[in-house]
């Protein structure tokens, strides 16, 4: 009967967990990190593009920091596509 219990306790768990994930805007594995490219759109409407240096993402907003060239952008991920090839 305990192990009856503990399967079900398990179950309700698992339920409870895959709910609670299902509301996060994340990945609960994410394996992608490297990115080779990036393309950014500055506030004036032009776009920088080029071979990616780091990147870095901020989980309490939706800011990002791109480094291309030498150069570092900060800012919204709207404006932001980075690419793997």
């Amino acid at each position: 009967m305990k192990t009856l219990k503990n399967k079900i306790a398990v179950a309700l768990s698992a339920l409870f967990l895959m709910g609670v994930l299902a509301g996060c805007n994340k990945t609960f594995i994410d394996t992608t990190y490297a990115f080779d490219y990036a393309y950014v759109e500055l506030p004036n409407g032009t776009v920088v593009e080029g071979k990616v240096q780091s990147w870095k993402d901020f989980d309490d907003g939706d800011q990002i920091q791109v480094t291309i060239d030498g150069k570092t952008y900060l800012t919204n991920s709207t404006r932001v596509i980075l690419v793997t090839r």
